[in-house]
């Protein structure tokens, strides 16, 4: 009975959806990401008691990652990850702009590695570096 239609007047809180949603693993860190402005409404920061409904608009930065989503159903409870998965739908200007991001960040990371294992005056020169910073 935990479980609330859409039909229904009653909200849920913010925190607790973003929990039941499976977007964060506890409750206290859904908390944390709210109240640190990482969970947003059309622009704006909101608070983790905030009544959630069905059809809002959020913007959720997961990590590299930022997601806007927009809420297809409610729960307090946390289910399985296919049923949780339906509780919201992300955007397809998001969907797309994610995968352009991590593609980006791949391919900088491929142009970042060294072409060769460092030789030992590499090794050196790094372990100098290393000891001055410190």
């Amino acid at each position: 009975m935990s479980t609330k239609d859409a039909s229904e007047d009653d909200g849920v809180r913010l925190d607790k959806w973003l929990w039941a949603a499976r977007l964060f693993k506890t409750r206290a860190l859904a908390k944390q990401a709210v109240e640190s402005g990482k969970v947003q409404a059309e622009g704006q920061r909101l608070k983790p008691g905030r009544e959630m409904s069905v059809g809002m608009t959020l913007t959720v930065r997961l990590g590299w990652d930022e997601r806007t989503l927009v809420v297809t159903g409610l729960s307090e409870q946390r289910r399985g990850a296919p049923e949780a998965a339906q509780l919201y739908q992300e955007t397809a200007e998001s969907i797309a702009r994610r995968e352009n991001q991590g593609e980006q960040r791949r391919l900088h990371a491929l142009l970042l590695q060294p072409l060769a294992k460092p030789d030992k005056k590499d090794r050196r020169a790094r372990q100098a570096l290393k000891q001055r910073s410190d």
